[in-house]
């Protein structure tokens, strides 16, 4: 049965380079006969915080947040693109992770990661589990780390190096081992 994927993407700078990762993983997703949504901060501008979503009464929040929150409630996972700014999260994933809590509940996150040099993001992915698991929807042991990242895919997501297909297919797996486990307990009920 198809899983419904949200891929959430973290950076709003000019010369953003994570965006091309992120295409690459809406591919892929879809290639495996998914649906997959990029939340992309860019485009959204969701405010800085100041309220949360669910702080807003009924009909009240602001348009992209109705908009992301309806996203949220339909996934069965959520994909996280992070790049790596001071050995931490780019403010901008954190801005769009902080104005939802209960939407994230009870699914799984798998976290892809990048950087332009050769850690790949790493240390900003662990400093990401701790804010996942917090926000109710815990992370897949495995990464997908990227190191060099201006150089690895084109604009519209296409790898450079096939390596990047076959290396994500693990990852993806192991996604969607977590998203139907987590689908199939949800549909017994939930904790609360």
């Amino acid at each position: 049965m198809p899983l419904d994927i949200v891929i959430v993407y973290g950076s709003v700078r000019s010369a953003r380079q994570g965006i091309k990762l992120a295409r690459f993983l809406v591919r892929q997703v879809e290639a495996r006969g998914h649906a997959a949504h990029l939340l992309d901060p860019l485009e959204l501008r969701l405010p800085l915080l100041d309220r949360m979503y669910k702080e807003y009464p009924d009909g009240e929040a602001p348009a992209p947040l109705e908009e992301v929150a309806a996203y949220l409630r339909r996934a069965d996972g959520f994909l996280i693109v992070s790049g790596e700014y001071n050995h931490g999260i780019p403010p901008a994933l954190k801005n769009l992770l902080d104005h939802f809590l209960e939407e994230w509940f009870w699914r799984p996150s798998a976290i892809a990661c990048y950087s332009a040099g050769t850690f790949g993001g790493v240390r900003a992915a662990v400093q990401l589990r701790a804010t996942l698991a917090e926000l109710g929807m815990p992370s897949i042991p495995s990464l997908y780390p990227v190191a060099k990242i201006g150089a690895q895919f084109d604009e519209d997501g296409t790898a450079r190096e096939k390596a990047h297909e076959r290396r994500v297919g693990r990852f993806l797996d192991e996604l969607e081992w977590y998203a139907n486990a987590l689908r199939a307990a949800r549909s017994g009920g939930v904790p609360y």
